[in-house]
């Protein structure tokens, strides 16, 4: 007999989520509040000013850092979205596929290793293969550890989904690429997107690797921000911070939607 529990019912679970929320937030609205700090000292508030954000965008070596991260990510999210894509198809929908689950465990396992171990190892192989190129080392390695996370969403979205279109198609004497194009795609996009978007905050997030991989001239936001924060935090810093706070809200939101789409017209 399946029972149901009403969680409200349950005593002190409102104020334990309110602390909890409380101390997963409270750190990013002080960043955001003092990103409009008139003072210098970024913990002493003298007036709101919008000034470290002019100052932000006007920074040379931020917005060079910035263009950096956006060219790894958007490459690599591409690359990572495609590669995973394929994985999955060939996965769940592959016809005879010996070691299956071995398979699908090798495209996880970037997410089953630390992240510090991978960036060695690749840093490592980039130096036997004499690659120096920073951006070409970054956009390999970001391409490689986005994949799993771009991998996830796609698998679950075709796990979800019926085979009776698809037969229906090839009833209807639609080839394999026709079939994929005009009935698997659309009906797994939001999957395929979410990947990509997934893959893409990972890529613009990542530090461990962009800071042991990165050279002269390819240094990204996240190991640039760092440098800033070894000098000690300022209200730019802040503004850089709610800045990024605001464009991951942004695409988590785009996601959220899509998703959300995909669900109605599935129904």
């Amino acid at each position: 007999m399946n029972i149901r529990h009403d969680v409200k019912r349950y005593p002190g679970l409102g104020p334990l989520t309110a602390l909890f929320f409380v101390y997963l937030y409270a750190p990013l609205a002080v960043i955001v509040v003092y990103s409009f700090n008139a003072n210098r000292v970024a913990g002493v508030w003298t007036g709101f000013s919008l000034q470290w954000y002019g100052s932000a965008l006007h920074n040379a070596a931020l917005m060079s850092a910035l263009e950096t991260s956006l060219i790894v990510a958007a490459i690599a999210t591409v690359v990572s979205t495609l590669i995973a894509l394929s994985a999955a198809l060939a996965i769940i929908r592959g016809k005879n596929v010996r070691f299956r689950k071995l398979s699908e465990t090798v495209v996880n396992l970037p997410l089953l290793l630390p992240e510090i171990v991978l960036a060695v190892a690749t840093l490592i192989l980039f130096s036997l293969l004499d690659i120096q190129n920073g951006m070409l080392r970054l956009t390999i390695a970001h391409s490689a550890f986005c994949t799993p996370f771009a991998f996830l969403p796609i698998r679950a979205r075709l796990q979800g989904m019926s085979l009776d279109l698809e037969e229906a198609s090839a009833d209807l004497y639609a080839n394999s690429w026709t079939t994929f194009r005009r009935v698997t795609l659309p009906l797994i996009f939001p999957g395929v997107f979410s990947g990509a978007m997934l893959a893409f905050l990972i890529s613009m997030d990542d530090f461990i690797t962009s800071n042991l991989l990165s050279t002269g001239g390819s240094t990204t936001l996240p190991v640039y921000i760092f440098s800033l924060i070894r000098a000690g935090t300022s209200p730019e810093l802040n503004a850089i911070a709610t800045l990024l706070i605001l464009a991951s809200l942004i695409l988590a939101t785009v996601a959220l939607l899509v998703a959300a789409r995909g669900a109605r017209e599935n129904a």
